[in-house]
């Protein structure tokens, strides 16, 4: 039962080719069902894993990966159809390939990074910019605002970049200085 949360992480990592799948397809609807389902496997992976205090040090991976996969999947596919701005992607990709080069570096030397709020923040607001993206293809006076919250996403994601660093990242340094 203990594995269950993992379970459900490698299925959101499943979802991400789902989702691609029906991206390319043109199928949009079944992209935000997708997307939908995916993130209802977030939370009940991360609820189950704390309510029974099922976690991981690969869960602690997997979670996170199957989130940024199914994110920027869906940003590049949005790229691609020229309905978000290039800066934008950009911007999460370098703030990713941060993340994700120094959470590697951490894990290598057995020191896992932990999410928190501030990261949650941010997460809640890619998943509600990628939705409005596609739900914009039904109900156009959406207008700009899955562009306004995908910026608000990025800032937080931001401000969790350097938080996760100043809190967990500089100390660990700082230790192993000593």
């Amino acid at each position: 039962m203990r594995h269950i949360p993992n379970i459900l992480s490698a299925l959101r990592i499943l979802m991400v080719g789902v989702f691609l799948y029906f991206f390319i397809k043109a199928q949009y609807l079944s992209c935000l069902i997708t997307y939908i389902i995916a993130f209802l496997t977030d939370l009940l992976d991360g609820f189950l894993a704390r309510r029974n205090n099922w976690i991981s040090n690969i869960g602690k991976v997997l979670d996170p990966l199957a989130d940024k996969l199914m994110v920027l999947t869906a940003l590049v596919c949005f790229l691609t159809r020229g309905w978000l701005p290039l800066y934008m992607i950009i911007i999460v990709f370098a703030k990713e390939l941060i993340m994700i080069v120094g959470g590697a570096i951490l894990f290598r030397k057995k020191v896992f990074v932990y999410s928190d709020w501030f990261g949650k923040f941010a997460s809640g607001f890619f998943n509600a910019s990628v939705a409005l993206t596609l739900a914009k293809r039904f109900v156009p006076q959406i207008g700009i605002l899955d562009i306004v919250v995908l910026g608000i996403a990025i800032i937080l994601a931001l401000i969790a970049l350097v938080h996760y660093a100043r809190i967990q990242v500089l100390p660990y340094i700082r230790k192993t200085r000593a």
